[in-house]
């Protein structure tokens, strides 16, 4: 699912934080109704444990900067497919279960200087 998202940072460069723990963290963190980069990160650094169980994290959890910087140069629509692939998959499985599912539009994720639209998330 996520798997296939291309990563647009440097592969020589200095990551600390890989592509999918950060998706999974905003994901997460927008479910539960944070709606800021630092909020995400808020949220995260006081549920690291929970978030340990599925991620490593060996630098701990991203900052709101890094964060921003990592889902503002996403390709939106590789994300979007994603995000389908991903809603698809909780539908078929969840099926008949009663799980409401919502959307938002991220305020302020749009970048103007390169026409890159708004980031939409999903809650469940």
């Amino acid at each position: 699912m996520y798997e296939n998202l291309p990563d647009h940072r440097r592969p020589n460069g200095h990551l600390q934080h890989s592509l999918i723990e950060i998706v999974f963290i905003v994901l997460c963190s927008t479910v539960a109704g944070r709606q800021s980069w630092t909020d995400i990160e808020l949220f995260a650094r006081s549920r690291i444990d929970w978030f340990r169980r599925f991620l490593k994290l060996p630098p701990g959890i991203p900052s709101h900067d890094t964060i921003d910087r990592v889902l503002a140069g996403l390709d939106t629509a590789s994300f979007q497919a994603c995000l389908h692939d991903w809603i698809e998959r909780l539908y078929l499985d969840l099926q008949g279960q009663g799980i409401h599912i919502g959307g938002k539009t991220l305020r302020h994720s749009f970048d103007a200087a390169t026409n890159q639209q708004s980031l939409h998330m999903v809650s469940a």
